[in-house]
């Protein structure tokens, strides 16, 4: 349980709240968490740490606290300079008051930030719906850059996320008269059994350089939209320990946050760019994806209750929700294999996209498409649509679906599929692995495929009406048992008659 001091930070905060410390003027906001005030006055931010001791965080003094800010502008100074200013004391004045950085003794200590636009907080952002596809693909790419400049540290994953489960299951049993004993203890032993199972697994993610010193609070207060772009800020600074961790598990606060949020559609575009962007190397690292996520609410769970006890309240129905959530993550569920075929124009993109949100579990299936495995590794120049070159994509898509697969996620192929072999591999790989297959063969008039790939802009595929003329030229059919539907129409009446087709047919192993 949490020790909190309020009394002996009561003169610091009003002096905060009464906005003589700002050069900006206008009202001031006051944002409290478990670990921090959060002070805002026109385009000034200011933090200082709770006076309070948790069992994985001390705070009880101000040089304990100066240490931590200063840290945490250290970390932060990478991927948000645009943001992060500097540590400043907060000063006692001869005649006993306080002042900002000034001349007599320091009382407590500030970080100083450049406040950003409320709008272009990532949680506003989705809250006005602007949370679009490209922003999210943007983010999850952004992580993935991050990971990978991020230093590898030479920790046994699984005993990282011991540890984790030891903290958690002290909290949250001390809140369990809130939460409910048997939520509790649902969560801890699902949460036990499956780190036994993928205690292994998560060793050698270490040995292979997944486990790094990465953001470590990577959730979606914590990111803002700034011209345009994705920028990561507030990284995990208390304990280096539990700012190291396994890159999925990272990214696992972020998919959890936004399943959270009935965001599935945003998690999904994030999980699929950060895979495209990591080139397959994070593929088989996604049968720890449900431990993690599951493991990302708890700890929401725990921090949700923290903060309650830390402003005078007692439970908060979203901890529940929270921990439920994490309870639900760790359902079995059976992956499946889907493949979509025909023409260039057929729609077959968009398709996939809407369909991978809707496999449960959140954050959904693995979409891997041909037009964006052929320009893996950054090419932006048109590719070759040989058969040779043809074929050695469909092999590599379908390797990677092999690994996702093995790792219990679920895939969509999105690709033309025109030739016999790669549909038979497709269908033969979910049967060497005895999981359900489902073919979709998307049709459309010759004058619609043209049209569509005219007007595409911004996309991955290097198809044009020559293309589309050759293809038709060559001539095409589903493949035996694959289901055609009718894509002329609007992407909402594709996307209805293939669930129609799905659920008629349910999935063929």
């Amino acid at each position: 349980m949490a020790k909190i001091d309020v009394k002996r930070q009561a003169e610091v905060l009003a002096f905060l709240q009464s906005g003589a410390a700002y050069k900006s003027s206008g009202p001031v906001v006051h944002i409290e968490t478990h670990g921090a005030h959060v002070f805002l006055c026109g385009k000034e931010a200011f933090k200082i740490k709770r006076d309070a001791r948790y069992v994985y965080m001390d705070l009880s003094t101000p040089d304990l606290r100066r240490a931590l800010l200063q840290r945490e502008l250290a970390l932060n100074r990478a991927t948000a300079p645009m943001i992060y200013r500097d540590v400043v004391p907060i000063t006692r004045t001869q005649d006993g008051g306080l002042a900002l950085n000034g001349a007599g003794p320091p009382v407590e200590w500030v970080l100083r930030m450049h406040r950003f636009p409320a709008a272009c907080e990532m949680t506003a952002l989705a809250a006005a719906g602007g949370l679009s596809d490209a922003v999210a693909a943007d983010l999850g790419q952004v992580i993935a850059h991050f990971h990978a400049a991020c230093p590898p540290r030479p920790e046994a994953g699984d005993a990282l996320m011991a540890d984790i489960l030891d903290e958690l299951a002290h909290e949250l049993r001390g809140f369990a008269a809130s939460l409910g004993a048997k939520l509790v203890e649902t969560f801890l032993t699902r949460a036990g059994q499956a780190l036994t199972t993928l205690g292994p697994h998560l060793r050698a993610r270490a040995t292979q350089g997944h486990v790094r010193r990465v953001h470590g609070d990577l959730h979606l207060r914590n990111l803002v939209l700034y011209r345009g772009k994705p920028v990561l800020f507030d990284a995990l600074e208390f304990d280096e320990r539990l700012g190291t961790c396994d890159v999925l598990y990272d990214l696992a606060f972020l998919l959890m946050d936004l399943c959270h949020r009935g965001l599935g559609r945003a998690a999904n575009a994030v999980l699929n760019a950060y895979l495209l962007a990591a080139g397959g190397g994070q593929d088989s690292g996604l049968s720890a994806l449900a431990l993690f996520i599951s493991v990302r609410a708890a700890i929401r769970a725990m921090v949700s209750m923290q903060t309650a006890q830390a402003i005078g309240q007692t439970l908060t129905p979203e901890a529940r929700q929270y921990l439920t959530q994490a309870v639900t993550a760790l359902d079995p569920h059976q992956p499946s294999l889907t493949a979509i075929g025909g023409l260039s124009g057929t729609g077959k993109t968009v398709l996939a996209q809407e369909l991978a949100l809707h496999l449960a579990p959140c954050p959904g299936a693995v979409h891997l498409r041909t037009d964006t495995e052929r320009k893996a590794g950054g090419a932006q120049t048109a590719v070759s649509y040989a058969p040779a070159a043809r074929r050695a994509i469909y092999d590599q898509m379908l390797d990677r679906a092999r690994a996702v697969l093995a790792a219990g996620h679920s895939v969509i192929l999105d690709a033309t599929f025109l030739d016999d072999i790669p549909r038979t591999a497709a269908q033969d790989l979910a049967r060497h692995l005895n999981l359900p297959f489902a073919g979709l063969w998307l049709t459309a008039p010759d004058a619609v495929l043209v049209a569509r790939v005219t007007a595409r802009r911004h996309d991955a595929s290097d198809a044009d009406e020559a293309v589309v003329r050759r293809q038709l030229a060559l001539g095409s059919s589903a493949a035996a048992g694959w289901a055609t539907i009718d894509a002329s129409g609007s992407p909402q009446a594709t996307y209805a008659k293939a669930r129609a087709a799905l659920t008629d047919r349910c999935v063929t192993r």
